[in-house]
């Protein structure tokens, strides 16, 4: 179902200019009080907003505006955008001044014009109660109670100009002497799906007369007489084709018939284009006393179907006639009947079809010839009997209003049998139920789902010469409907006495619609069960059949959401009409006497497929929501009652009385008498009802601004709730001594996030340190040549001191050290042997000295030479010594250090 995302957005509320499309027209002053306040609108249908595109035409009493609703959101857009801040009264007076009717009679334009808004001029002479848009959206039915009237539309670029006078269309009135004030009601105008270019229209009186209209705009004639003319009265009681069933002329002397109560037409509808079978050619009519009838097929003279329908109904009725052919079970009438259908289809395939060129360049279509045989009246079907109605409901009691037919799908399995390419069908047109789908809803908001089990067929009467032999096989049996589902739309307690109820079709699914009541609008859609029954009528196998059929008719039937609810004693609303567009979004419109009704959607969704109705989300909801509940709840707009903007009758009054017989009664004192009292009664009932309306106004305002407190405290509640979860979130919530500033809250999140962030890089900067030391790579050749390089540097400086768990990475090239220099181990080797022989020398010298003293006492040693070295020369022999080998030493020492550096590397 739909979730309402808000209301009536800003460019249709007052002071925009999209508002001025919906106001109540200006009053006529000039007719009397007494007059005024009596006169109310007869009930009836109201579909007064037509769509093409994002351009739409809403009649308000007898004008009919034009608005674009993309320019109008854009220019509310840019002028709130671009504005300077301003007064609310230079706003109002400024911005948005817009054409004024008033002005415009006068020969006084306003003084600026408005993009998107304009006024059509109508011929009509009553207020207008529909408005049907033609299939090619080029053609406009005009309908008051009693006349039809066709407007040609101009192109978009017309009414796009700045000019700010009303726009004068080319407007035809249809059926000049049978659509007349002296004649039955116009109840419904149905643009035939099958017409040559979205040229054909249907009309249905109350008084059960149905006429075909192919209309041209070059021709006068085809907007004066009907191609086709059909009194089901008549045709109800007919016995022959031969018979004359065309509507009477004749205003007088009508014959009575029992009929006319019976009859009296509700609605009409048929089935959109790309229905299959016979729907798109299938007229449903609904009476008053709650009978529904079909009339199968009425085409007009030229008509230009799809190009699958031909093709599926002669195979069909090929298909029937030799099924049912030599069957002796079969009736004689259902044997008859197959024969015409065959008749009927034979001439059709026998046609050479015309190529005609589609207006907008949409390619061509192909026109075909009404059949002329059996006939071009066909049968009146019906009344079609209820099947499991509701036993507690009486059929006295039921009273239509409207009717909506879907049709069923087009079957495209027999069709392209043996057919290598695939007919390329609508994503909708594939979809959903191979049976017709019929809706009634009554003057209680009662809808009833009816399900057309035996499918309405071509049927035809017999011809005159073989009546008598054939009347007793063509007594076909009762058609009957069988009903699914039946579910009340309005209360008990939100009837009223001129409540009528209406369909309109959704946009997004065939199988979903709008029904507007008095009370509001509730959208209807049958897809929880449509799928599953569509699955279990092609399913082959018998076993469990009835229990499935029991579960799905037990289980979830329709569903149906009020999705808008009016006040009580408001104004009756238009019909909804649906829109889905890219720049305005999805959203339903409606209105009613002086102020729009928008509910905008969220963006729908894919449309349902079988295969996506075959999941368990769409067959079991879930027990939460998909998505979080909204933080506001969007509420519909107030609109204050229109008698608080109304002026007062009485001086309107006081005037016609001034100036009528009762004027000398006004100029003399007041005495008791029937002049006085009539005068008194009279004005006493102007002032009443009005102070009644403005004490109910006034009420209903004050009980408006009462529920505002309620809902503000609600919406505080709310917005604590919401601020208290988001400081939970934070951290807010603590209990501190000192209050923290939002400011430094914030900088302390981003400086734990930075001091986090270098934490992480440290710690991979380690894992890539040992990954790349885990990893069994082999050596490039630099740190071959490296290794190698500190290996000869370790033989060179230690030789055969080398450690003794080193081992060699690689083998050692021989002639490490340069050519004419020793390695420095063996400097060290040669250094050491030099240092022990010099110590060992001056050992000996010490002990020849102590000799030489001690010769006396002891033995006399051996004579050795007696060798004189100045003390200058060994003190400068022994310094250069120590000096050599400290710098040996530390050297060593530094190669040992290097090289410990580089094995812990």
């Amino acid at each position: 179902m739909p979730r309402i995302k808000s209301y009536a957005p800003g460019w249709l509320n007052q002071p925009s200019p999209g508002h001025k499309l919906f106001e109540a027209p200006v009053d006529d002053s000039k007719l009397p009080a007494a007059l005024a306040y009596a006169k109310q609108s007869k009930p009836g249908l109201r579909r007064t907003i037509a769509r093409r595109g994002t351009e739409i035409f809403v009649a308000a009493g007898k004008q009919i505006r034009w608005g674009d609703l993309a320019q109008l959101k854009e220019g509310w857009e840019s002028r709130r955008a671009g504005s300077a801040p301003r007064s609310r009264r230079q706003e109002s007076e400024a911005s948005f001044e817009i054409y004024d009717e008033e002005a415009g009679r006068n020969g006084q334009a306003g003084s600026a014009s408005v993009g998107g808004y304009r006024t059509l001029k109508t011929p009509v002479a009553d207020d207008i109660r529909q408005l049907v848009m033609s299939p090619n959206q080029d053609y406009l039915a005009v309908l008051t109670s009693h006349t039809v009237h066709i407007c040609l539309l101009p192109d978009s670029s017309h009414l796009h100009s700045r000019d700010s006078t009303p726009f004068k269309s080319k407007f035809f009135t249809l059926g000049p002497t049978t659509h007349v004030t002296t004649r039955s009601p116009v109840v419904s105008a149905i643009w035939h799906p099958l017409g040559v270019s979205g040229t054909c229209i249907v009309t249905v009186t109350e008084d059960a007369v149905v006429r075909v209209f192919e209309l041209s705009p070059t021709d006068h004639w085809s907007f004066d007489s009907p191609t086709l003319s059909i009194d089901l009265k008549k045709l109800a009681d007919g016995t022959s084709l031969d018979q004359d069933f065309g509507a009477s002329t004749s205003t007088t002397n009508k014959a009575f018939s029992p009929d006319m109560f019976d009859m009296e037409v509700a609605a009409a509808c048929m089935p959109d284009r790309g229905s299959g079978g016979w729907s798109s050619m299938t007229l449903w009519l609904a009476m008053v006393g709650g009978d529904v009838y079909a009339l199968c097929p009425l085409l007009p003279q030229r008509w230009s179907p799809p190009p699958t329908l031909i093709p599926s109904l002669s195979i069909s009725v090929v298909q029937n006639i030799a099924a049912i052919e030599d069957d002796p079970e079969v009736s004689p009438g259902a044997k008859i009947l197959a024969q015409q259908q065959f008749e009927w289809i034979s001439e059709l395939d026998n046609q050479e079809p015309k190529v005609v060129e589609n207006p907008f360049d949409e390619g061509s279509s192909d026109v075909y010839t009404r059949p002329s045989r059996p006939g071009t009246v066909p049968r009146l079907q019906g009344p079609f009997q209820l099947d499991l109605n509701p036993d507690d409901e009486q059929d006295d009691e039921v009273e239509l209003k409207d009717i909506h037919v879907i049709g069923q799908r087009i079957n495209t399995t027999d069709l392209m049998m043996g057919e290598e390419d695939e007919v390329d069908l609508g994503e909708m047109d594939q979809e959903g139920l191979s049976l017709s789908v019929v809706c009634l809803l009554s003057t209680t908001g009662q809808v009833k789902i009816c399900l057309d089990m035996e499918g309405v067929q071509a049927q035809w009467l017999p011809p005159r010469d073989r009546i008598k032999a054939r009347r007793l096989a063509l007594s076909a049996p009762t058609a009957s409907l069988l009903t699914f589902q039946t579910f009340d739309t309005v209360k008990p307690g939100e009837l009223t006495a001129d409540s009528w109820p209406m369909f309109s079709e959704d946009i997004t699914s065939r199988y979903a619609f709008y029904v507007t009541h008095s009370a509001g609008i509730t959208h209807v859609s049958l897809a929880p069960w449509v799928f599953r029954l569509e699955r279990e009528l092609e399913s082959e196998s018998a076993a469990g059949a009835e229990f499935r059929i029991e579960l799905l008719v037990k289980g979830q039937g329709c569903e149906r959401d009020r999705i808008y609810t009016q006040q009580p004693g408001q104004n009756a609303l238009v019909a909804a009409t649906a829109f889905r567009d890219p720049d305005l979004g999805h959203f339903v419109l409606s209105a009613t006497n002086n102020d729009p009704i928008a509910l905008f959607f969220d963006t729908p969704e894919a449309l349902l497929t079988p295969a996506a109705a075959e999941s368990p989300e769409v067959l079991v909801g879930p027990d939460e929501p998909r998505e979080p509940q909204p933080i506001w709840d969007p509420r519909p707009l107030f609109h204050p009652s229109d008698r608080l903007g109304k002026s007062s009758s009485i001086p309107a009054w006081y005037e016609h009385v001034k100036t009528g017989r009762r004027r000398p009664i006004l100029q003399q004192e007041i005495r008791l008498s029937v002049a006085s009292l009539e005068l008194f009664t009279e004005g006493h009932q102007i002032v009443s009802s009005e102070v009644f309306e403005l004490n109910n106004a006034v009420a209903e305002l004050f009980r408006k601004c009462e529920a505002l407190h309620s809902e503000l405290r609600l919406q505080v509640i709310k917005a604590n709730t919401v601020k208290r979860m988001v400081d939970e979130v934070t951290g807010a919530d603590e209990d501190e001594d000192d209050p923290i500033s939002y400011d430094m809250m914030v900088k302390s999140r981003l400086d734990q996030a930075q001091r986090k962030q270098e934490q992480l890089n440290k710690r991979m900067e380690s894992l890539k340190r040992r990954m790349g030391r885990a990893t069994s790579r082999g050596l490039s050749d630099k740190e071959k040549a490296w290794i190698e390089e500190v290996q000869t540097m370790e033989r060179n400086l230690l030789g055969p001191y080398a450690e003794a768990g080193a081992e060699e990475v690689l083998p050692a090239t021989p002639g490490g050290a340069a050519k004419g220099t020793k390695e420095v181990w063996k400097r060290v080797e040669e250094i050491k042997k030099l240092k022990e022989s010099l110590l060992a020398q001056a050992e000996q010298l010490q002990r020849r000295t102590g000799g030489e003293s001690g010769s006396n006492t002891g033995a006399a040693s051996p004579s050795t030479p007696n060798l004189k070295i100045p003390a200058d020369i060994r003190r400068a022999k022994v310094a250069q010594v120590m000096n050599l080998l400290d710098r040996e030493t530390a050297l060593v020492d530094a190669v040992k250090s290097r090289l410990e550096r580089l094995t812990f590397g």
